[in-house]
């Protein structure tokens, strides 16, 4: 397996750390867990199973070593770690000779290090909670664990590309929980600043200013629907039998149509009630067209797509079993472990003697980034492939991004009509910029054979590529992995459809809401009386980059080591499913799911986001333990509450939101975080996506970066969700202009001459501004 010679010690308790060493563990690594005496608080997390063993704590430490916390344990198994997992902020020595990840929530400076934190008050100050839920409020928060995970992924790219780089000395990453989140939200946040305001909630079962957006009551099941470009209005009526509807010129823009969005429910939902959910998706398969199954967890676990792909695994921890799921990173050659099992507290005490490692003690050099020398093929557009190359790009990868001026990345604009040329808007969309940072660009005209050839030999030359194509289309182009492979046998190779490849649901299309509808992720989140309710971010797109840029560090590390390349086969929906991970073990292990509760929380009572002073102001506020609600009754100035415990407290929940309701209601957001920050509760301003360039914490850590660029000027670039040291990884080249390395690549790498070069331009081949065409219809 691609990380077996590794050894890894874990330290400290959370979702986050647990997860970053789980991908170590199910991909070979030996991962010794330090537990405390009694073990993790983790393991009374939900679901319990009937032999009282938290089923979601077995997940998340499958196939490591349990070993309890004595003096002098942790100073020899430290001795013998390649890499320390540190999710407890350690300060004493650590030997030169181990690699060091911290994850913590909001990083290890700044206004809010030493705040308390949670998922939710990480999501709600990195703007992921404002746009969700009702349009009166409160936003609705997710289910916990969800931002955990994602910074589980980050912290282990960062890790594994110092690993990737060990010859030349050890590192110490940081990742931040809460930059995890601003991560995900900086799309929106870029939609905002070129808007010059922060839209508003648009409820539930609408989406952004798209629609038909949502999820829909069949005859059987539920159906996902992200409906964006003109054609797919027209095909999505067509096979509705209602082709007129199309042509109803109120109807004829998104923006439109959101306008009459109860108008045209009504006029569906007799059609969407005539088929299953099933038959809709296998019609909507045919009409090409973004629409999907929405499962309940049972019927996620039936699904025979994900079944084929062996999705779930078997888990065990004790005498307990159940399925869960498999790591999305299908590495065809070296794939992850299918399950496995969980060690009980301290179950490998008599068995965790580690001999020192072998690596020298040295630390890499000042100023070398971990992937410096890499070269990576960027094939992808729009959102999810980009970001993943970008992971990379920001650890040092040279990333060189492949266009073509026939179809340029669609996030450079879809509309490429002779005026939006002539403006030169391709090269003003702020969502590219964020998304291409630290990257070369080189268009070619792939349909053209000289175009492909070119694209041949710069693979030859590459570490990687990365492509998000539609099934179909590398394969008509000569251009997958089979071909690709012969011209570079050690190529590790990506793609990312939404089902994974070879399948009979390989050709489906979707966006990050329909990777998040296919999940099931909505039929769990929400209020009991709302329709499933979706996050208002594409969010299975950055969820998707994080997952590829992991898979291709996994590729990278194996070849490293044994020079053979690998396809690897990323279904962007499988990404999603660890965020269902505690409702689908439920299911399996109980054989039911508890209901949706909204804001409230399985353990932490009271949970939830309560309105501030101010125009739609909200502050997520989360009691963590007996030791947070008394200090939030001092900060209420009710000591006739203080007693209470959880139990309690969860009889009397209802009451006790109106209390907090009550207090936060007459106070400003910031001050009423920061009050109750400092008396040790978990709090957070429910930021718009819009403000986030503007929050003190990440203004202090440098999150953000202003740069300027051609066509555009001045503008801000988020920073990647782990570093080294004090300071973000620098922004070395803003994200580059159609065709901009064109003569660098082909004539400085692959030796073309001048000549050749315009005579590419000539044939259209080559060059620097997109071909116009009418609006794409299609896509």
């Amino acid at each position: 397996m691609p990380l077996s010679r590794y050894r890894i010690l874990q330290i400290g308790s959370g979702v986050a750390l647990d997860y970053c060493g789980k991908m170590f563990a199910d991909f070979g690594a030996d991962v010794v867990k330090l537990e405390p005496e009694g073990g993790d608080p983790l393991r009374s997390a939900p679901p319990v199973t009937g032999d009282g063993e938290s089923g979601y704590f077995a997940w998340l430490n499958t196939n490591k070593r349990s070993v309890t916390e004595t003096p002098g344990v942790f100073e020899s198994l430290l001795s013998g770690a390649d890499v320390l997992l540190d999710g407890r902020g350690y300060d004493g020595k650590i030997p030169t000779s181990v690699s060091v990840t911290r994850v913590s929530w909001f990083g290890e400076h700044g206004p809010y290090a030493t705040f308390a934190g949670t998922d939710a008050i990480a999501r709600a100050l990195g703007g992921l909670v404002a746009l969700t839920g009702r349009v009166e409020g409160p936003p609705t928060l997710a289910t916990d664990h969800q931002s955990g995970i994602i910074s589980g992924i980050a912290a282990f790219i960062a890790t594994a590309a110092g690993l990737y780089d060990r010859p030349e000395g050890t590192r110490r990453f940081s990742v931040s929980t809460h930059e995890t989140a601003v991560n995900v939200a900086e799309y929106e946040a870029a939609v905002a600043w070129d808007a010059g305001e922060s839209r508003r909630r648009p409820g539930v079962n609408r989406f952004g200013r798209n629609y038909p957006v949502g999820i829909y009551p069949t005859k059987h099941g539920l159906v996902g629907v992200t409906i964006v470009t003109p054609g797919q209005w027209r095909g999505m009526c067509a096979m509705m039998g209602m082709p007129e509807l199309a042509k109803n010129p109120r109807y004829a823009v998104n923006v439109d149509r959101l306008a009459h969005a109860v108008e045209i429910d009504a006029l569906f939902q007799p059609v969407w009630n005539t088929r299953t959910a099933e038959e809709w998706f296998e019609l909507a398969l045919e009409y090409k067209l973004p629409i999907v199954m929405v499962p309940t967890m049972a019927e996620l676990l039936e699904l025979h797509v994900h079944r084929e792909r062996g999705a779930f695994g078997p888990v065990r921890i004790g005498e307990a079993g159940f399925e869960a799921p498999v790591l999305p990173q299908r590495l065809t050659k070296t794939p992850p472990r299918s399950g496995g099992t969980s060690p009980l507290a301290g179950e490998d005490d008599a068995k965790w003697h580690i001999a020192p490692n072998a690596w020298p003690a040295t630390t890499a050099p000042v100023g070398r980034l971990p992937l410096t020398g890499v070269r990576i093929v960027d094939l992808t557009m729009g959102w999810a492939g980009p970001t993943g190359a970008r992971h990379l790009g920001d650890l040092g990868a040279e990333i060189i991004k492949v266009e073509a001026c026939q179809y340029p990345d669609w996030w450079r604009g879809t509309d490429l009509r002779a005026e939006f040329i002539a403006q030169q808007k391709y090269e003003k969309i702020l969502w590219f910029q964020l998304m291409n940072r630290n990257k070369l660009d080189v268009t070619l005209d792939l349909t053209n054979p000289e175009g492909a050839h070119l694209l041949k030999r710069m693979v030859a030359e590459a570490d990687a590529v990365i492509e998000n194509y539609s099934a179909e289309v590398l394969v008509k182009l000569g251009l997958d992995y089979s071909v690709l492979s012969q011209v570079n046998p050690s190529l590790v190779m990506l793609s990312m459809p939404a089902y994974g490849s070879n399948n009979v649901w390989s050709a489906c299309r979707g966006y990050g809401s329909t990777l998040e509808q296919a999940s099931g992720l909505p039929v769990v989140t929400g209020f009991p009386e709302d329709p499933p309710t979706m996050n208002q971010t594409a969010y299975g797109d950055p969820v998707g980059g994080f997952n590829a840029a992991a898979a291709l560090m996994l590729g990278l590390l194996h070849r490293q080591q044994t020079g053979q390349g690998q396809n690897i086969d990323l279904s962007q929906i499988e990404c999603m499913i660890p965020f269902v991970a505690p409702e689908l073990i439920a299911q399996s292990a109980l054989g039911a799911v508890p209901p949706r509760i909204g804001n409230r929380h399985p353990v932490s009572v009271p949970h939830g986001c309560f309105r501030c002073a101010g125009d739609d102001r909200w502050i997520a506020i989360a009691i963590t333990d007996d030791k947070a609600w008394r200090a939030c009754c001092n900060v209420l100035e009710r000591p006739d509450l203080t007693d209470l415990s959880a139990a309690q407290r969860r009889q009397r929940e209802a009451e006790l939101e109106t209390v907090l309701q009550a207090w936060t209601t007459t106070r400003d957001a910031e001050e009423a975080m920061n009050v109750l920050q400092r008396a040790g509760v978990a709090a957070g301003v429910v930021r718009t996506p819009m403000e986030l360039d503007r929050d003190p914490h990440l203004t202090a850590r440098g999150f953000w970066h202003r740069h300027e660029r051609p066509f555009i000027g001045a503008h801000w670039h988020s920073s990647a969700p782990f570093r080294e040291g004090r300071d973000a990884y620098p922004v070395r080249r803003v994200a580059p202009t159609l065709g901009q390395d064109n003569e660098a690549i082909l004539c400085g790498r692959l030796g073309l001459s001048t000549i050749e070069l315009e005579r590419l331009a000539a044939a259209d081949i080559i060059g620097t501004v997109p071909k116009p065409r009418r609006a794409q219809s299609d896509s």
